[in-house]
């Protein structure tokens, strides 16, 4: 039954997750937000609202272990997951953006986030807050530059979406809304009913089953445009989704509800995972092919991520 629930509950998180952006687009456009705000701003934060709801429950039902395996394993997940299947099936495009930008942001947030767990193992109100600002002023640097700059944006925004109807987007909101909100509460509850019944810990299922689930929309798109050999895959926008999962999902999360380290293997195993995913992508991008990450470094970080699972079930 368990199982069940962790299913109907990553299913609802999905659907709520798909109503929630199209929603938010095109409530967006209805403030005449333009296209490169909406895709940094609007999509990013609708796309990050599974795992937001997901750490949120856990935390306020003291399920601290789920809400910060929760992102970890995501971001884990990301890179050796999603990032090295889409590199096998097809050579992802480096953007200067990547050196410059997003992976020096990934790396000092996932250093940060390192140290202030450290630090009285707990993330407080006061360091979500230092957290979520640090994301709003990479925002506003990202988006000034974009506009000032010309830069085009990286992401498919559905055009038709600007004559969404007022009543279609309430309703809209309102399924998202419901499916998030249920979707968060199975999911916690069947993620702990199956640690009891498998005889692992909470942050066992947390980092794999669950941190696989709140993934899997990222794998579904990346693969599939992968398969279709579209150029828009770039690996900055990959990672991008560790960047908000950090400064966004647990920066918000503890500042309505602190975040405790009650399982010291995530400080001393599931952080170490995921700050070395980060690390490692410098040395693997210049394996490659000159501005492409290849299929050798995607089948290394994809062959990784297996043996992480293992180890953890281990």
């Amino acid at each position: 039954m368990a199982l069940l629930w962790v299913v109907f509950g990553l299913l609802l998180l999905v659907i709520g997750g798909e109503f929630l952006v199209r929603s938010s687009v095109a409530l967006s456009f209805k403030f005449k937000l333009s296209k490169v705000v909406i895709g940094m701003t609007v999509v990013s934060f609708a796309t990050s609202a599974p795992e937001l709801l997901v750490s949120l429950q856990a935390a306020l039902e003291g399920s601290s272990d789920i809400a910060l395996g929760n992102v970890i394993g995501s971001n884990i997940a990301n890179i050796g997951l999603v990032l090295g299947l889409t590199a096998i099936i097809t050579p992802l495009t480096i953007s200067r953006d990547f050196y410059m930008i997003n992976w020096p942001m990934m790396i000092l947030l996932s250093i940060v986030l390192y140290f202030f767990l450290k630090s009285g193992n707990l993330l407080s109100f006061t360091e979500g807050l230092a957290l979520f600002v640090s994301l709003a002023i990479f925002l506003y640097l990202l988006i000034r530059r974009a506009i000032k700059e010309h830069i085009p944006l990286d992401m498919d925004i559905d055009d038709a979406l600007q004559n969404t109807s007022n009543f279609k987007i309430i309703i809209w909101l309102i399924i998202g809304a419901f499916a998030l909100y249920f979707g968060s509460e199975w999911l916690v509850d069947g993620a702990k009913e199956m640690a009891i019944n498998i005889g692992v810990s909470e942050r066992v299922i947390s980092v794999t089953m669950v941190a696989i689930g709140t993934s899997v929309p990222e794998l579904a798109a990346s693969v599939i445009a992968a398969l279709k050999k579209e150029k828009a895959i770039s690996l900055g926008n990959l990672i991008g989704s560790n960047i908000f999962n950090i400064a966004s999902v647990l920066g918000l999360t503890a500042m309505i509800h602190p975040i405790r380290v009650n399982s010291e293997k995530i400080l001393s195993v599931d952080i170490i995972w995921m700050l070395s995913y980060a690390f490692i992508l410098i040395p693997l991008v210049f394996l490659g092919t000159k501005y492409q990450f290849g299929r050798r470094s995607g089948l290394f970080l994809f062959a990784g991520y297996w043996v992480f699972i293992f180890l953890t079930f281990l």
